[in-house]
């Protein structure tokens, strides 16, 4: 009798459980599965605006044929490889540094240099593009002390106009990564660096052969999210550059954008650049994880 009981009351409990759980499952099936089931059934029809028809392969085709598309994805990955690990090393550099506790007024740097990622992207962007134009504070304070003659074209040059897409947002999510890297220095045994001081080890072989080993799990993850921050880069070009000069910093977001909204609506072709940023962050993160993975 007692087992029936039991055997009665796990199912109950089963059944609770899923009840319990039902509203979210629900919630996700309809606001994530669903969206990303039709817009993969999406990137397989062509044609302009509602009238669509299922195209095979046809605008992978069009992907291969599209220079716009490739100098997206070209303008996409330069951002990547020279924003993010700049950023990382900066994000490093800095927790080590105010990870020091004989450091002056160490909580207010710490918040000088997080506040930027909490602050309204909007904002700062018009506030960047005011200082970075020819007339702007740049400007001016690079031709008062002597290091440029002639304004730079921070807005209208493609090279410069991509320097100040890296430049916005390096500043404004370095102090993000910080924090993570911060919260993992302030937890490795200080013990560690004591007798790693008796022996003579300097301060930057402390980091580089003990921190930024013992902390691999954390720069995996701020290297990933980074990663995929990056490649979903949008509202800093719409704001700053809106994707130009000629398409020097049009990004596969921001052409995503354009397709949808700005152009002739190409529902279908839009949703395969999407599923192009897709498999791009899964090839990466998946390498990032093989190649972080501890060797044996």
């Amino acid at each position: 009798m007692s087992s029936q009981r039991a055997e009665h009351l796990g199912r109950y409990k089963n059944i609770t459980g899923w009840m319990f759980v039902s509203p979210a499952l629900v919630l996700m099936g309809i606001f994530m599965i669903y969206p990303i089931l039709w817009s993969l059934w999406m990137s397989f029809q062509t044609g302009k605006g509602i009238r669509t028809k299922f195209g095979g392969f046809d605008n992978i085709v069009r992907l291969a044929n599209d220079p716009i598309f490739v100098k997206a994805l070209v303008n996409t990955m330069t951002f990547l490889a020279i924003q993010v690990p700049i950023m990382i090393f900066l994000a490093l550099i800095m927790a080590s540094l105010l990870n020091k506790s004989n450091l002056w007024a160490r909580g207010w740097f710490r918040t000088a240099i997080f506040l930027p990622c909490v602050t309204s992207l909007v904002a700062y962007s018009i506030l960047f593009k005011s200082m970075f134009a020819i007339d702007g504070v740049v400007n001016q304070t690079l031709m008062f002390i002597g290091i440029v003659d002639d304004p730079i074209g921070w807005l209208t040059d493609p090279f410069w106009a991509k320097t100040l897409i890296i430049i916005s947002i390096t500043w404004r999510w370095t102090g993000y990564n910080m924090i993570f890297y911060l919260s993992a220095m302030q937890n490795i045994d200080s013990s560690i660096y004591e007798a790693a001081r008796i022996d003579g080890i300097s301060a930057w072989r402390r980091l580089v052969s003990l921190t930024i080993p013992m902390m691999k799990p954390v720069i995996l993850f701020t290297t990933v999210t980074s990663t995929i921050g990056t490649l979903q880069l949008f509202d800093e070009v719409n704001i700053l550059t809106l994707g130009g000069p000629s398409d020097s910093t049009l990004t596969l977001s921001l052409y995503i954008f354009n397709l949808t909204f700005k152009f002739m609506p190409s529902y279908g072709y839009a949703a395969t650049v999407s599923y192009v940023i897709v498999f791009i962050v899964v090839i990466l993160a998946y390498l990032q994880f093989r190649v972080s993975r501890d060797r044996k």
